[in-house]
């Protein structure tokens, strides 16, 4: 698509209801944003939108949606069929967080476009059988800056088992998913009893950079091995659960951020086994 991005390209991130328009990550946000669920503020931009970013009016519109959340965002793949009941595409598209300024959010909408092309994201598509030639929304949201992060499954992902499986660190959760440390690891029964709590080795984690961007921190003395995560955020945890499978129905896991004693819901997919 070609020209200055209008309004009709991007919208608030409640009201990308489309997936033909905004992908599968937008649609699937703007789902439980309606719903009530604790989604970060964003936008969407429309399947695509990759002509006219750097021009005036683009950079102004892009300028108030910078401005809108904070100044500080994460930009994510929202592909039509992405986070689906047969297709996860989990780690084939680019994410991009701690965005601060116009230019770098240029980059970022470019670089996740672009991600839709790569060898690994064309094969993932082959595999399954999907068309080579995918449409590429994007989600720009507000960044959480986490205490503690991580991934969240419904019920056990290798036994099946009908419990709560959670896998969470310091910081972003993009230690946790991309696997540079050992995450702590709980099981909770439905309604929030704490089943097992098994500490990881967290030496590190992962912030936002006060120049834009992310860096890895060292995490030194008890809090490598300190549980991140309090029982009452378990139990907060467990709660959204039930609320999205009432949603959405099925088995699902969930990227999930902790900011003060309040947990925010980064997106959710159903577990699938590609």
């Amino acid at each position: 698509m070609t020209g200055p991005l209008t309004l009709a390209q991007h919208v608030p991130l409640r009201d990308a209801l489309d997936e033909s328009r905004f992908g599968g990550k937008a649609s699937q946000c703007a789902r439980a944003i309606r719903e009530g669920l604790p989604v970060p503020d964003g936008f969407a931009l429309a399947c695509d939108t990759t002509g006219g970013l750097e021009g005036g009016p683009a950079r102004d519109a892009l300028a108030r949606m910078l401005d809108t959340l904070g100044g500080l965002v994460a930009v994510r793949s929202s592909a039509v069929g992405e986070d689906s009941a047969t297709a996860s595409f989990a780690g084939q598209h680019a994410t991009v967080l701690g965005v601060t300024s116009v230019d770098g959010l240029v980059e970022a909408l470019a670089e996740v476009y672009a991600s839709a092309a790569t060898s690994s994201a064309v094969a993932y598509r082959t595999k399954l059988g999907l068309p080579l030639a995918p449409s590429m929304g994007v989600v720009v949201q507000r960044l959480i800056q986490a205490d503690a992060a991580g991934v969240l499954f419904s019920r056990d992902p290798i036994s099946g088992d009908d419990v709560r499986v959670i896998e969470a660190s310091w910081g972003l959760g993009e230690a946790v998913v991309q696997g540079l440390v050992t995450p702590d690891r709980f099981r909770v029964a439905r309604g929030g009893t704490v089943l097992s709590r098994d500490p990881g080795d967290k030496d590190l984690m992962i912030t936002w950079a006060a120049d834009g961007g992310t860096q890895e921190r060292p995490v030194t003395g008890s809090r490598v091995s300190d549980l991140c995560l309090s029982d009452a955020t378990l139990a907060a945890l467990d709660a959204l659960c039930t609320r999205c499978e009432s949603v959405f129905g099925g088995s699902q896991d969930r990227e999930f951020a902790i900011y003060g004693d309040t947990v925010h819901l980064l997106q959710r997919r159903a577990i699938t086994r590609g």
